[in-house]
C-alpha cells in the first residue's frame, strides 16, 4: 500500500513538474537570409584578410583629425537623441526585470487595527438568540502568497518577448550611436570642403584682381578698351558673390555640428581650415559580416523574436490560468494575545478559471500577434536588403570618384596651362581678352570641382562605414550590462531550456 501511495504522489509531481514545463506556442528560430558571396568590385578594392576585418568603434580616429575626434568625444557624452536612446534602453530593462518577477510568488504583508462597534439591530442569525450591541478591538496581522502556476508558458513568453525588447532596444541604442557619429563626421567633413572650396574662391579673388589691376593699368595707357575692364571686373564680381554664398551653406554645416554635440547655434564656431586629407581604406569583409555589424539589422531581427513571443501570450489565453494562494496570520482583540498560539490563522487556496466563450477575441489576438511576425519578418528583410545596397552604392560610388578625382587632377593642371598660354598670348597682342577670362573661369571651375570630388569622397566614405555597421559589435554593447542583470538572464535561459509543448 505505502507503495502504491509513493508511486501516485510521484506520479503526481511529475505531472506538475511536466505541466509547469509547457509553454505554448512556436519556438523562435533565428531567420536564414540569403547573402551575396562578395561583394561587385573593380582595382580600387582589395578585399580586407582576414575577410572578417571588424571597424573599431572609433573609426573616425582613422581620418587623423584632431577636431573630428574632439567632436566626436563631446557628441557621444552631451547628444541629447543619444540620452534618449539610453534612457530608452534602460526602461526596457526595467521591464525586463519587472516581467520576470512574475515568475517569482509574490508575498504580501498586511496589518490592521481597528475599534468597532456591532449594531445590536442587526439582522438575526439564529431567532433563539437576540442580537447585542458590542464594542471590541480587531487587531489583524498576517502574510498572503499570491502565485501564478503559468501552467502553459503564458509569462514565460513574455519574458522571453521583454528580452527581445531588451536586446532591441540595446541595439537601437549602438544605432544611434552609430548615426551620430557618421552624421557628424559627414558634416563636419562638408563644412571642410566648403572650407578648401571657399579657399580656391579667395584664390581666384587674388588671381583676377591682380589681371583687374593690369588691364586697368592698360586701358589708362590706352592699349586696350573699357570693354576688357569690365569683363575683368564682372568675373572678380560673380567669383566674390559665390565665395560668399558658400560661407553662408558652411555657417549652416557649423549650426547643425553644434546641434549634435549640444551646444546653443550661437555659441558655436569652428576655425576654417585648408586641410588635404587622405581617403581611409575601409575594410570591406564578405556580405554576410553586414548582417553581424549592422545594429538596425540586430535591432529588427530582435523585433522578430518579440513579435514571436507574443504569438505564445496570445495562444495561452486559451488554457486554464491556476493561481495559489496561501495566508497565514494572527487575529485577537489586544495585542498581548495577538501573536499566541489561538490567535494563529491560516488558509490554503487555489483559484482555477477557465474563458469558455469570448466571441473570438482570443483569436483575433493570436491572428493579431500572427500579422505582427509576418510584419516583423518583412522589415528586418527589407532591412538587409537595404543594408547590402547601401554597401554596394558605397563601394561604387568611391571607385567612380576615384577615377573622377584622378581626371580632375589632370583638369586642373590643363586649366592652369591654358591661362598660362592665354596671358602670354594677350600679352603679345595675339587674342582678345575674351580668351583670358575664358581660361580664368575654366581655371576656378576644374579646382572647385576638384575640392567638391574629394569632399564627395570623404562624405561617401562615412556613408560606407556607416552601411558596413560602424565600429558596433554586440560583445561591446553586451559588456555595458550590469554583471547581476547578466547573471539573471544566464539562470533564467537555463530555466527555460525545459521541454516544450507543442502549439
Amino acid at each position: 500500500m505505502n507503495t502504491l501511495i509513493h508511486a501516485a504522489r510521484a506520479s503526481t509531481l511529475a505531472l506538475a513538474a511536466t505541466l509547469c514545463a509547457c509553454t505554448v506556442g512556436p519556438d523562435y528560430k533565428t531567420p536564414l537570409t540569403d547573402a551575396p558571396p562578395t561583394w561587385r568590385t573593380d582595382s580600387y578594392w582589395r578585399l580586407a584578410q582576414p575577410s572578417h576585418a571588424p571597424i573599431a568603434p572609433d573609426w573616425w580616429q582613422s581620418f587623423g583629425d584632431t577636431t573630428l575626434d574632439s567632436l566626436e568625444t563631446q557628441a557621444l557624452a552631451q547628444n541629447q537623441t543619444l540620452a534618449a536612446a539610453s534612457a530608452h534602453y534602460a526602461q526596457a530593462r526595467a521591464t525586463l526585470a519587472n516581467t520576470r518577477a512574475q515568475l517569482i510568488p509574490e508575498v504580501d504583508l498586511n496589518a490592521s487595527a481597528a475599534r468597532q462597534r456591532i449594531s445590536s439591530n442587526r439582522p438575526l442569525t439564529n431567532y433563539a438568540t437576540p442580537s447585542q450591541s458590542t464594542v471590541q478591538n480587531d487587531l489583524q496581522i498576517g502574510s498572503t502568497i499570491n502565485y501564478d502556476v503559468d501552467l502553459f508558458g503564458r509569462i514565460r513568453r513574455q519574458v522571453e518577448g521583454a528580452r527581445a525588447s531588451a536586446e532591441q532596444s540595446r541595439d537601437d541604442l549602438a544605432n544611434a550611436r552609430l548615426v551620430l557619429t557618421t552624421d557628424l563626421a559627414t558634416d563636419y567633413f562638408s563644412l571642410r570642403e566648403l572650407d578648401a572650396e571657399i579657399d580656391v574662391l579667395n584664390r581666384s579673388v587674388d588671381l583676377q584682381q591682380k589681371a583687374l589691376d593690369y588691364v586697368t593699368t592698360e586701358h589708362d595707357l590706352g592699349s586696350v578698351s573699357g570693354l576688357d575692364v569690365l569683363q575683368q571686373k564682372s568675373l572678380l564680381d560673380q567669383t566674390r558673390v559665390q565665395a560668399q554664398l558658400l560661407v553662408a551653406q558652411r555657417e549652416q554645416f557649423a549650426h547643425a555640428i553644434a546641434a549634435l554635440v549640444a551646444v546653443p547655434a550661437p555659441q558655436f564656431s569652428i576655425e576654417p581650415k585648408v586641410v588635404e586629407y587622405p581617403v581611409p581604406a575601409i575594410p570591406l569583409g564578405v556580405p554576410s559580416d553586414v548582417l553581424q555589424r549592422r545594429p538596425d539589422i540586430a535591432s529588427a531581427e530582435r523585433a522578430m523574436a518579440a513579435a514571436n513571443a507574443q504569438i505564445g501570450v496570445a495562444k495561452a489565453a486559451f488554457f486554464p490560468s491556476l493561481t495559489l494562494t496561501p495566508g497565514i496570520g494572527w487575529q485577537s482583540t489586544d495585542f498581548a494575545s495577538l501573536l499566541s498560539a489561538p490567535s494563529l490563522m491560516w488558509s490554503l487556496g487555489t483559484a482555477l478559471s477557465q474563458v469558455v466563450f469570448d466571441g473570438g477575441r482570443r483569436a483575433a489576438n493570436v491572428d493579431f500577434a500572427s500579422e505582427g511576425y509576418v510584419a516583423a519578418q518583412a522589415n528586418y528583410r527589407q532591412a538587409v536588403l537595404t543594408a547590402f545596397q547601401q554597401v554596394q552604392d558605397g563601394i561604387t560610388g568611391l571607385s567612380v570618384l576615384d577615377r573622377a578625382a584622378s581626371q580632375s587632377h589632370d583638369a586642373v593642371a590643363d586649366a592652369q596651362r591654358l591661362l598660362s598660354l592665354a596671358n602670354d598670348r594677350y600679352s603679345g597682342g595675339l587674342v582678345a581678352y575674351l580668351d583670358v577670362i575664358t581660361a580664368q573661369q575654366s581655371l576656378l571651375t576644374s579646382q572647385r570641382q576638384d575640392v567638391q570630388i574629394h569632399g564627395q569622397q570623404m562624405t561617401t566614405s562615412v556613408a560606407l562605414v556607416k552601411a558596413l555597421g560602424g565600429g558596433w559589435d554586440v560583445q561591446d554593447a553586451d559588456a555595458q550590462r550590469m554583471p547581476a542583470e547578466a547573471a539573471k538572464d544566464a539562470s533564467n535561459d537555463a530555466g527555460a531550456s525545459s521541454t516544450h509543448a507543442p502549439d
